[in-house]
């Protein structure tokens, strides 16, 4: 017993790691390389399964953004020491005709735009808000983190090493709750301080892409009056309030001015 419980605390130890730009610990379990093979697949499936627009206007649009912020993103990684975090990436920028406000970027680079955000983007900048930020959940591996947290909660400490050891089927298991596989893609909840965290690698990102950064408050503005905004407390995203006011204060922040250099 007390040498599982020895185990269970080293495999935490040794599964901690840092999210570049923000420095914050976060914990993972769980292989990057498996929840990008399980990606792929799912990813595959939701496009064939779509009315996937190509070559239209907006679909260049959404390859050129996606490019050139990939582009930003990989440089900046090779740059500061964390290539190991975009291995195994092979970036999709496909546009999705269909009117529900919403993107995502599965593990892998596998992003998805939804024809009734562009409304609320407008150009090209507010695009690149958008995507900045969900790349920026496949960087910060969010669901790597929020899957492992949920392996720890379900498992608890002294089994947790056998679930790391034996976690095929619970991975997978996981990874459909997490991505919401059966009801729609992108339906992964991630906690206020991820959402947020986001906010600040996607404009780092943005910036470094060509982008102006700024244009994000703009741009969060139009979302808070595009419709009702669910109470912050009632929901898992910061309200469009707070997220105005913390863009703001990363913009004019030592952080954004020393990783946009």
């Amino acid at each position: 017993m007390r040498l599982t419980i020895i185990t269970t605390i080293l495999i935490v130890l040794i599964s901690c790691s840092k999210v570049p730009i923000s420095g914050r610990r976060q914990m993972h379990l769980l292989p990057e390389s498996d929840l990008i093979g399980m990606a792929k697949q799912q990813y595959a499936q939701f496009i064939r399964a779509s009315d996937v627009e190509i070559g239209t206007e907006n679909a260049r649009m959404v390859e050129r953004v996606g490019k050139k912020i990939a582009s930003s993103v990989e440089s900046y990684m090779h740059k500061h020491g964390h290539s190991k975090r975009i291995k195994g990436f092979q970036w999709e920028f496909k546009l999705v005709n269909d009117p529900t406000i919403n993107a995502w970027c599965m593990p892998g680079g596998k992003i998805c735009v939804y024809t009734g955000i562009l409304n609320v983007a407008q150009n090209e900048t507010g695009l690149a808000v958008v995507m900045g930020h969900e790349v920026a959940h496949a960087i910060a591996r969010h669901g790597n983190e929020r899957m492992s947290k949920a392996i720890a909660a379900q498992m608890g400490g002294v089994a947790l090493s056998v679930a790391v050891s034996n976690k095929a089927e619970e991975t997978q298991r996981l990874f459909n709750q997490a991505y919401g596989l059966g009801s729609g893609l992108g339906g992964l909840a991630f906690s206020r301080k991820n959402e947020l965290e986001s906010d600040q690698l996607g404009l780092v990102f943005m910036h470094l892409a060509g982008y102006d950064a700024s244009k994000a408050v703009d741009f969060w503005k139009r979302m808070a009056a595009h419709g009702a905004q669910t109470p912050e407390f009632l929901s898992t995203h910061p309200s469009d309030e707070r997220r105005v006011k913390e863009i703001e204060a990363f913009l004019k922040s030592q952080s954004f001015k020393h990783h946009t250099k």
